[in-house]
């Protein structure tokens, strides 16, 4: 018989949404997805398995600043446990696979005789990096305690924790880092129509990141875009992102105190580097239209300053784009130099070397596009679901971990 696993996360889709419907799909285990009531009456016509866990009160309202990452996973953890215990009454769960932010396991621990895997993608803001140029304040270095303390007692207890890169990985405690396993995310990503004819034979130069944020190297391709329209480069740009999205950082408070509310990060930007107001910002765009866009553009920079994976940068490559990236965090992980994109460090003469070479040469692009396919093809839902059905088979295989000595007897 395959396994029942039960994945949780309050954030629908998400990382494991595809996984479970390819696990029920195949038969290689009965899955279930818990998620909010909202989101069950949202997806459930399109999803099946869903099943709701309903938070202990308002989860995203806290009532000490300091404590509320604490609070919103005790919120949300509770209600989990009791969908959990609701499931277990008609039949038993082989392993629980719980989001570690959005469906937290910290009271499911002894409570359920059932294995959990936890997926964490950082331990905490400090060590996922902080920027010298948009510090955190101290209020938000004490609430990032918080987080750190709920990342490290999960890895602690559970039977197995999953992060989506190494880099990831290597920025827990070393004695920790056995526990956990790499894992990136696998996807099924269809085939879009050709983009329509340009009108403009200019080539495109493109940035696309959920939020355009300085972790994400916004800043750095603005500064570039910058410098090339100055120079009289013969190029479009475009940077496709919510420029109102939340970031990983820290920059929207230095812009909030600088400029007053309602100004954006690519605002204040565009303040310093006043050529950049001719990059084009088609911002947030349903998925068909962005996927098509993808295809347009030429070539993708992705200058990344922080970051433990990104699902957006391997479609990129998936669909066959030239990418120039940093060399730094997971980046090395997924682009080889020269075969499927480049990598460089953080010197913008460099760059903008490397970028000229790109432009001018169609079948240099050409080559470094079909090796980002190639690479990509590696994540498909099909070749990654059995490398988690290796791992969930380890967690059930482990159990959970004790938690104090008298655990152990």
């Amino acid at each position: 018989m395959p396994p029942v696993i039960l994945f949780a996360s309050a954030v629908f889709p998400g990382q494991f949404t595809g996984l479970c419907a390819h696990l029920n799909q195949t038969g290689l285990a009965e899955a279930h997805f818990l998620t909010t009531p909202g989101n069950v009456a949202r997806y459930g016509a399109q999803h099946a398995n869903l099943l709701p866990f309903t938070p202990d009160g308002d989860y995203t309202k806290t009532h000490y600043y300091y404590a509320a990452k604490t609070e919103r996973s005790a919120r949300l953890s509770r209600g989990l446990l009791k969908a959990v215990r609701a499931f277990s009454a008609t039949r038993r769960p082989d392993l629980i696979v719980c989001h570690g932010l959005w469906a937290p396991p910290m009271f499911l621990y002894d409570e359920v005789d059932t294995p959990i895997v936890s997926y964490l993608e950082f331990p905490s803001y400090r060590a996922h990096g902080w920027q010298a140029d948009y510090p955190p304040d101290e209020s938000q270095r004490l609430t990032d305690r918080n987080m750190e303390m709920l990342s490290l007692h999960q890895v602690l207890r559970s039977a197995l924790t999953i992060v989506p890169s190494a880099y990831a990985r290597s920025l827990f405690p070393p004695e920790l880092q056995p526990r956990i396993a790499v894992q990136f995310e696998g996807f099924q990503i269809e085939p879009t129509p050709a983009p329509a004819p340009r009108s403009d034979d200019r080539p495109v130069i493109g940035f696309a990141a959920r939020d355009l944020s300085s972790a994400k190297g916004f800043e750095i391709f603005i500064r570039l875009a910058d410098r090339m329209i100055r120079d009289g480069d013969p190029a479009r740009f475009i940077a496709i992102g919510d420029p109102a999205a939340t970031t990983y950082g820290y920059e929207q408070q230095l812009v909030q105190r600088r400029h007053g509310a309602g100004t954006s990060f690519r605002d204040h930007l565009l303040d310093r580097y006043p050529a950049a107001r001719a990059v084009e910002f088609p911002g947030r765009l349903p998925y068909a239209e962005y996927a098509q866009l993808l295809h347009g553009i030429d070539l993708f920079l992705y200058p990344l300053r922080h970051g433990v994976a990104n699902w957006g940068l391997m479609e990129i490559m998936a669909r066959g784009r030239a990418v120039i990236g940093s060399d730094q965090c997971f980046l090395p992980e997924l682009i080889r130099h020269g075969e499927n994109g480049l990598l460089l460090p953080d010197d913008d003469d460099l760059w903008l070397r490397e970028i000229r070479r790109l432009l001018a040469d169609p079948a240099e692009r050409a080559r470094l596009g079909a090796g980002a396919a190639g690479s990509g093809s590696a994540y498909r839902m099909d070749k990654v679901a059995p490398r988690y059905m290796a791992l969930f088979e380890r967690a059930m295989a482990t159990g959970n971990r004790g938690g104090a000595a008298w655990d152990r007897g």
